[in-house]
């Protein structure tokens, strides 16, 4: 579609999409710039956005900003344009973490039918059906997080107890952490703007049962008296990893978690991230070890993701394309 106009409109439907990805506890850690010259547009870090205690390296941030990119080439890849992306682009401006140049196009859009889910996509932190997922859509979520570079593990029932056990241990340490604690309970409700953080409507409930780790942003030290309903006894959980682990690979990472979540958005499947483990090294350590292979390759684990069938929920709020772009939109 090589007649595709490139105005105004069309950039703020790009970043529109771009913004609709997911981020650690909404922080929304972005920023964009256009080069109109070129058609290339800039996407850096957002260092006010950092949750310095619960994400002190910034992985987080690369997988949000990873997840950004892949909704920004879905978009343009539906729009008409070939997305041309580049990672960590400039060695002297760290901030800068990927570029994507919008191409002249020939083939037509080639969005895999994905730009649909972007803006349905959003996590549901509700109990889940326990109705498994068939082998099919695992495999394609398998495929998805493949053609990202990255690897996508759904461990058995031991590998799954191992996994919740060090994701509670996770669960109890933040709690008890009182920088970490304070942290999420800052952006419950939105710090300084209704457009960032977690509305108290999309925390859902802890399990009543006592199983399934859901994450407790006001850390409450008497969790017990959160509301609780019973959650699925039999979880889906979906390890994605990659094999080495630095920036490019959590940037890498961060698309195939888009990738995955749109691919099972557009199949009617729920997701929410099990992200506590993550935040401390010994925990990432058992799963990295999920489920165990003495003789495959040692991979990184990079997010743990919760599927299954249930309520949609409500959906987190997103900052407005004038206040993530730069200069002129």
């Amino acid at each position: 579609m090589s007649s595709t106009t490139f105005d105004a409109p069309a950039l703020e439907r790009l970043i529109a999409a771009a913004v609709a990805a997911p981020s650690l506890h909404n922080t929304q850690p972005w920023r964009f710039r256009l080069d109109a010259d070129t058609r290339t547009v800039r996407i850096d870090a957002a260092a006010d956005r950092v949750l310095r205690h619960t994400d002190p390296v910034g992985r987080a941030v690369h997988l949000a900003v990873g997840c950004a990119v892949l909704n920004l080439r879905i978009a343009a890849s539906h729009f008409g344009w070939d997305p041309v992306t580049r990672l960590l682009p400039c060695p002297d401006r760290p901030a800068l973490l990927a570029t994507v140049r919008l191409a002249e196009s020939a083939h037509g859009a080639q969005s895999a039918g994905l730009y649909e889910a972007v803006r349905h996509r959003h996590s549901s932190r509700f109990p889940f059906s326990g109705r498994p997922l068939p082998s099919d859509l695992l495999a394609e979520l398998t495929d998805a997080a493949r053609l990202e570079g990255a690897t996508l593990r759904f461990p058995g029932p031991k590998g799954i107890d191992r996994a919740l056990r060090a994701i509670w241990e996770a669960e109890r340490r933040n709690r008890a952490d009182a920088d970490r604690a304070g942290e999420s309970r800052r952006l419950v409700g939105g710090p300084r703007s209704r457009s960032l953080g977690l509305p108290p409507a999309v925390l859902g409930q802890q399990d009543a049962l006592g199983r399934m780790p859901m994450r407790d942003f006001g850390a409450h030290r008497h969790p017990d008296m959160l509301p609780a309903r019973v959650f699925e006894t039999r979880p889906t959980l979906a390890l994605l990893s990659t094999a080495h682990d630095r920036r490019a690979d959590w940037l890498r990472a961060g698309q195939a978690l888009e990738r995955v979540l749109l691919s099972a958005t557009r199949r009617g499947v729920r997701a929410s991230f099990l992200h506590q483990a993550l935040e401390w090294p010994d925990l990432r350590g058992v799963l990295d070890g999920l489920p165990a292979d003495a003789d495959g390759p040692r991979v990184r684990t990079q997010m743990v993701i919760r599927l299954g069938y249930g309520p949609e929920g409500p959906a987190s709020p997103r900052r407005p394309v004038d206040e993530v772009m730069e200069g002129d939109v």
